[in-house]
């Protein structure tokens, strides 16, 4: 019972730390980079589709992304999907593509972005702190309903709070790599 619920709060803590990863990934650097338009959808035939369905997406440089529609009457519901998305992207058509030039950030706006990203990683570590609560109470019912006893219930919860150590480290971790990617010019 205590190996179940240690598993399933480090599988839990892991998704939230992978979740933290994935999300620092669309806070824009300034370099071109293809997860900047991964939640952008486009109206496909009349249903909603994510971008890289209807387009292919590369980085031709460090500071242009290249979007070439799978069908060249796409291009302007592509355009118009980009605008709306909030992004602050500008796109171009040339011809048979899209390009998307990414200005550099300015002083002001990468101390911004820090912000976010260090907003981001506390609600990790709430979450992971969340995840260890519910753990421990587990551990708790189970001593109250007498299936463990007192030592083995201290074991556990030392166990999960080495865990909450272990992934709230790999999210100062993560903090501080983004932090200095987004400080560098």
């Amino acid at each position: 019972m205590i190996d179940d619920i240690a598993k399933d709060a480090a599988s839990r803590m892991a998704k939230s730390v992978e979740s933290l990863n994935q999300d620092l990934h669309k806070v824009r650097t300034g370099r071109a980079h293809t997860s900047l338009l991964d939640q952008v959808s486009v109206n496909y035939y009349g249903s909603d589709v994510p971008l890289n369905q209807a387009a292919t997406v590369v980085a031709s440089d460090a500071r242009t992304l290249l979007i070439t529609p799978f069908e060249r009457n796409m291009i302007a519901p592509i355009e118009k999907a980009i605008m709306e998305s909030n992004l602050g992207l500008t796109p171009s058509s040339a011809g048979t593509a899209i390009r998307i030039a990414l200005p550099p950030l300015t002083e002001e706006r990468r101390r911004d972005l820090v912000k976010v990203v260090r907003s981001e990683g506390e609600q990790a570590k709430v979450a992971i702190r969340n995840i260890r609560r519910d753990a421990n109470s587990d551990f708790k019912q189970l001593l109250k309903d007498k299936d463990i006893t007192e030592d083995e219930a201290k074991e556990a919860e030392d166990r999960i709070q080495k865990l909450t150590d272990k992934y709230v480290g790999e999210v100062d971790q993560l903090l501080t790599d983004k932090e200095a990617e987004l400080m560098s010019v």
